[in-house]
């Protein structure tokens, strides 16, 4: 059981880990592809939030594409061991990416983009939920363990 549950934490993470590459290589002084699709996105988050707020806000698109190589790739190296932190840092970065990348609630229902981002908004929700299943299992197992280490009593 102990080698499937690392097989099926790799092949998880695999996705985290492979995008996090790919951003990793296509990063120039620009910020790569990833930035150039989250600089229009960027900046409806940053008038929406200027309105409301008051000020200016401005986030660099290179630094939003640099957080979320680092928290992918930094999660989901830790994620494969086993470790909740990894399991975290994933959780902040399709926490603070999906709903800036995936911005389905901007189009209509009969829209082609709604029905674009839509499905990989799902995904991302998906994967969060994954997760939350790993940190509840993971914390569950623990408290059983502890549990049973309780129970046992000495013979005297």
């Amino acid at each position: 059981m102990g080698f499937i549950s690392f097989l099926g934490r790799v092949l998880f993470a695999s996705i985290f880990i492979l995008s996090a590459w790919q951003m990793f290589n296509e990063f120039g002084d620009d910020g790569g592809s990833a930035a150039k699709e989250a600089v229009p996105k960027l900046s409806g988050i940053q008038n929406l939030l200027a309105s409301k707020l008051g000020g200016s806000l401005t986030v660099d698109a290179r630094h939003f594409v640099a957080a979320s190589m680092a928290l992918k790739g930094l999660g989901g190296l830790l994620f494969v061991f086993g470790s909740t932190f990894g399991a975290y840092l994933l959780i902040y970065n399709l926490l603070f990416t999906a709903p800036i990348l995936y911005d389905f609630y901007n189009y209509k229902f009969g829209e082609p983009e709604f029905f674009e981002l839509l499905p990989e908004f799902l995904q991302s929700v998906a994967f969060f939920g994954a997760l939350l299943f790993f940190l509840g299992m993971k914390s569950s197992i623990t408290r059983r363990q502890l549990r049973k280490k309780i129970l046992k009593s000495k013979a005297a």
